[in-house]
């Protein structure tokens, strides 16, 4: 596997902070899988195959195909929808968005609401306003009956799930983890409390060096089967064993750093305080109440066991249908999904002087809590992101939501965010000043 490739896999599922260095890419038109030819024919010509063991997947521009089929080179499970029907979403389609006009964040030219999406190698993008579809498009491989992987949003989905077993005394935030995970008892999470790993204020001796192959890093993406593993590996053999391999490094609770192994214990800790498999009550608590199209996916270790860090693919009304539901405070198809006073704490936030240090320079006074960013604006909004600009934007006084895939060429958010962020906040004031 070729060393730029699993940096860029890396860099992907473990590292979102930091920035990459700029580089030349073939623009979202250029770049579009169906026009290239990706994994067309039956079977594709030699230099249009994507496959998992030499690593292209996740190069670009094969990731514009890869992040829409991510099941065709992955073992998966089912996120089941359920027998029930289909929840509606009302629509209002408007003509005025892609008109909207923004700063990009360090830039004196103004873009476009429409240049924007191009300029994120956007694969689906929908905006909701006071409960009715306004916008919704679909470029490159994806189409509105099929899913695309989240990434990192992920976590804000187990994150959620928490939080409610949090709220029905299921879990205890202020416990150690090791009051239900006993396992981890001899691994750095044995001091950790249920808090610390949902808000990232755990202290890990957990190197995300790209360039080291005896970096952590290394290990935690092939025990959570990402990586094809060499002749001879030894080492942990699913993310349950790799957690208990993790040494402590500082102090628990003294400053938020985003290390992805956090969240597969949140996964853990939900399953355990559930009694059933992640998929199973992503299945009972979000996609059967929700009224979901359809059923989603989880990527799965060699141990079948649902990757809570990165792991889910959905389609995006569905995507839509979870952000929505956020936004009107837990309620959603006749029914309160997620009790209010849990969507109101995610909202609150975390600790802004714990997630300073983190030097997160697009997002200067944010916080996170219960695996979410929390802005603090005027607004009072909050996203779920994931690398290569996967996001649910949730703006609650503009009573609007944004969900978006991308398969932007470089996985960092810090990317993405100066042409992301001010145009979801110039959509926000435009539906405030010309609600129809």
């Amino acid at each position: 596997m070729k060393r730029e490739a699993i940096a860029l896999l890396l860099a992907a599922f473990v590292s979102p902070a930091a920035a990459q260095a700029p580089a030349a890419f073939p623009d979202a038109a250029a770049s579009d899988p169906v026009a290239m030819g990706w994994m067309i024919g039956s079977p594709p010509p030699p230099e249009r195959m994507i496959r998992f063991e030499d690593g292209k997947f996740l190069q670009f521009p094969q990731i514009r195909w890869t992040f829409s089929h991510w099941r065709q080179l992955f073992p998966t499970i089912e996120v089941s929808r359920g027998a029930g029907p289909v929840s509606p979403l009302p629509r209002a389609e408007r003509d005025d968005l892609d008109g909207v006009t923004f700063l990009p964040i360090g830039s004196s030219q103004p873009m476009t609401w429409k240049q924007s999406v191009a300029a994120n190698y956007t694969d689906g993008v929908l905006v909701m306003h006071k409960g009715k579809i306004v916008y919704e498009r679909y470029f490159g491989a994806l189409r509105p009956e099929g899913q695309h992987i989240a990434h990192s949003v992920t976590k804000s989905f187990v994150g959620t799930l928490a939080a409610m077993l949090v709220a029905e005394g299921k879990l205890d935030r202020g416990a150690l983890v090791i009051r239900y995970i006993p396992e981890l008892k001899d691994s750095a999470f044995g001091d950790a409390t249920v808090g610390q790993v949902l808000d990232m204020t755990t202290g890990l001796a957990y190197s995300e060096v790209y360039t080291d192959p005896k970096s952590a890093a290394w290990d935690f993406v092939r025990a959570v089967n990402m990586l094809p593993r060499p002749a001879g590996y030894s080492g942990p053999d699913t993310s349950f064993e790799y957690l208990k391999t993790l040494r402590k490094a500082g102090e628990h609770g003294a400053a938020f750093s985003y290390k992805s192994p956090n969240t597969e214990v949140v996964g853990w800790l939900v399953a355990r305080a559930a009694g059933k498999p992640l998929e199973q009550v992503l299945s009972a608590r979000f996609w059967g109440p929700l009224g979901m199209e359809g059923d989603a996916y989880m990527h799965v270790d060699t141990g079948g066991a649902a990757y809570a860090a990165g792991g889910l693919n959905l389609r995006l009304r569905d995507f839509a249908r979870f952000c929505e539901m956020m936004r009107r405070g837990g309620a959603f198809n006749g029914r309160q999904i997620v009790p209010a006073a849990v969507v109101a704490e995610i909202a609150r936030g975390g600790d802004k002087a714990k997630f300073e240090p983190a030097g997160y320079k697009t997002l200067p006074g944010w916080s996170y809590h219960d695996q979410w960013w929390v802005s603090h604006n005027a607004h009072g909004a909050y996203m779920a992101r994931g690398v290569h600009g996967q996001a649910c934007y949730v703006d609650p006084k503009a009573e609007m939501a944004i969900v978006r895939f991308a398969s932007f060429p470089m996985a960092a958010n810090a990317n993405l965010d100066p042409t992301s962020l001010p145009a979801y906040q110039a959509v926000a004031e435009h539906l405030m000043a010309k609600p129809r």
